[in-house]
């Protein structure tokens, strides 16, 4: 993403950190007191599922294994004209979805992404019929998928959503802005080279190198830029930064109506791209590409320069706001999903995961 879209460049200042020290921690190191804070909410609200009640028009509020063009279905009136327009295709074959766009109004290029996924498996730019061909020929046969317009502003950030039921309005607690990461060509090294070489990549080669593949030997050319990864995702290398300096009064608006066009929405994370900050800033030019529930994550706090007690703060917070907002629909009589639901659903979200295509 260059700096004319974020307004600050691509990496931090010399005294800022490149990468966090726990910002590639094993998920257990990191989420083990977010899971203990977990069960002792359960306990003190008596029920360990409580969260699911917060959205109750999505499949156990959105925490896992939940549809997403089910939850861009809801969205309703003029707001729909955010969203990034999207089909939902079950198994077949390119001639048929490529029937599906057309009636759509989608051409190519799209995004083609799992409907049940997180963290960016799965989702890939798919540029004409043979791309298209091969998705579907590596996606898994019982399995649904989504076929999105691609939006081709650079700009991308995760703004998550708090509403409490009987406020009039919500409040953004969480901005992410998400950087690709990108190494530029000298017409000498390899790409698995300025891979190795580039101050940040350089510490997290892994997150990279595989999935270039043959493409690791090739010498890009002078001033050639490269995107290492396309999907917006921390865990796929992609760089956050935290923004919520811009979270300003008419963007809050903005998003705010939004939210309210979904029935009963009050926690969640709305992922957007854009191509100017100031416009986002105005609550003008940005696209809806995800809506997602109380299983998402309030992504600045992978921010290299957060501090770890920082992080585990703003974690804690958003956890236990999603339990009281369960808390509070609960009594309005819409009831949790219940342990074994949240169990089956992660269990399937699991196995298709691991049998989506690569992502880009």
């Amino acid at each position: 993403m260059r700096e004319a879209v974020l307004g600050r460049p691509t990496l931090p200042g010399r005294d800022a950190p490149i990468v966090s020290h726990f910002e590639f921690w094993p998920d257990w190191a990191f989420y083990a007191p977010i899971v203990a804070q977990w069960v002792l909410l359960g306990l003190r609200y008596g029920d360990f599922s409580l969260p699911t009640a917060a959205n109750p028009h999505v499949e156990l509020g959105g925490l896992c294994g939940e549809s997403k063009t089910d939850i861009l279905d809801q969205v309703q009136g003029a707001a729909r004209g955010l969203l990034a327009p999207y089909i939902r295709l079950g198994p077949g074959d390119a001639q048929a979805a490529e029937r599906a766009m057309q009636a759509a109004g989608l051409g190519y290029p799209v995004i083609a992404k799992p409907d049940i996924g997180c963290n960016g498996t799965g989702v890939r730019l798919v540029r004409d019929r043979a791309g298209l061909a091969r998705y579907l020929a590596e996606f898994p046969a019982s399995a649904r998928l989504m076929l999105q317009r691609f939006v081709a502003e650079e700009g991308e950030a995760g703004l998550f959503y708090v509403r409490r039921p009987g406020e009039e309005s919500g409040r953004i607690t969480s901005v992410t802005l998400k950087q690709p990461p990108v190494v530029v060509g000298d017409g000498k090294r390899t790409l698995a080279a300025l891979v190795r070489d580039d101050p940040r990549a350089g510490r997290i080669p892994h997150m990279y190198l595989p999935r270039l593949g043959a493409e690791q030997s090739r010498v890009p050319a002078a001033g050639e830029r490269v995107c290492l990864v396309l999907v917006g995702n921390h865990c796929k290398g992609a760089i956050f930064r935290d923004g919520r300096a811009e979270a300003t009064p008419a963007l809050t608006r903005a998003i705010d109506a939004l939210a309210q066009a979904i029935p009963d929405f009050h926690f969640g994370r709305l992922d957007v791209r854009f191509g100017s900050l100031a416009a986002l800033r105005r609550g003008e030019g940005f696209t809806v590409i995800e809506i997602n529930g109380v299983g998402s994550e309030a992504t600045h706090v992978w921010d290299a320069g957060t501090r770890l007690r920082d992080a585990w703060a703003d974690q804690f917070f958003h956890y236990r706001t999603a339990f009281e907002i369960g808390r509070a629909m609960r009594a309005q009589g819409h009831r949790p999903a219940g342990l074994r639901a949240m169990w089956r659903n992660w269990r399937r979200q699991k196995y298709l995961m691991a049998r989506y295509p690569a992502h880009d």
